[in-house]
């Protein structure tokens, strides 16, 4: 689970910006979250993050959008970074179309579980197999090819280790939720007092889904 702080060990910057800060924060597309706002305190460090966003988020990519959070919320999640979990959850759960068991499934579950298709159980493997190997067995491999295409293949891999290193940043840096969020440890104590329980709390699916202010980017 995420490492508990009362503050940043990097302060992010705050408003207002000046022009070079602010202009590098513009080209990631939305709103400044406090992961961009320390990235923006060496502008050219935030611009050239947003080259790499700017295609990966977009059309262009050779993944789903579905495919693409598959493997931001799984490795988020395995690697414990519940402030980059909870960003992508509120800003892409409900476009990515996972339902509360996909949600509790991606945070503590596994790949074999009943709730994903033989797609989204390919890509979940290799994501699995990727933080568990750094390397993918050619069954893997093949079963990813299958439902995807070798440039999906690819980008996957590449998301995969990319949002590795978000997660060592956020954590190393003790960054605390964003206003909003729900984090990843909310979820997986959600999912440990069973769906009894949870029947009896109508404000937790809102929670879970709510976009926030600070998250508007399309896809």
């Amino acid at each position: 689970m995420p490492l508990k702080s009362k503050q940043p060990r990097i302060e992010p910057l705050s408003p207002p910006y000046d022009e070079e800060a602010g202009a590098a924060l513009e080209l990631l597309g939305y709103s400044p979250i406090q992961l961009f706002r320390v990235w923006a305190r060496r502008p050219e460090l935030a611009r050239s993050i947003a080259g790499w966003g700017s295609y990966y988020f977009s059309r262009r990519s050779a993944l789903t959008l579905r495919q693409r959070e598959l493997v931001i919320d799984r490795t988020t999640a395995l690697c414990g970074a519940g402030y980059e979990w909870a960003v992508h959850i509120a800003g892409f759960a409900e476009k990515a179309g996972f339902d509360t068991a996909q949600l509790e499934s991606l945070a503590t579950g596994k790949p074999a579980d009943d709730c994903w298709d033989a797609g989204d159980r390919a890509v979940l493997e290799a994501v699995d197999q990727l933080h568990a190997t750094f390397d993918l067995s050619d069954e893997t491999w093949a079963n990813l090819v299958a439902v995807a295409d070798e440039d999906a293949a690819l980008e996957l891999i590449l998301i995969c280790g990319w949002y590795h290193a978000i997660s060592f940043a956020v954590r190393a840096l003790r960054l605390p939720p964003e206003p909003g969020t729900e984090s990843l440890a909310a979820l997986v104590g959600m999912a440990a007092v069973g769906p009894d329980k949870r029947a009896h709390d109508p404000d937790s699916a809102t929670r879970r889904h709510e976009n926030t202010a600070t998250h508007r980017r399309e896809s």
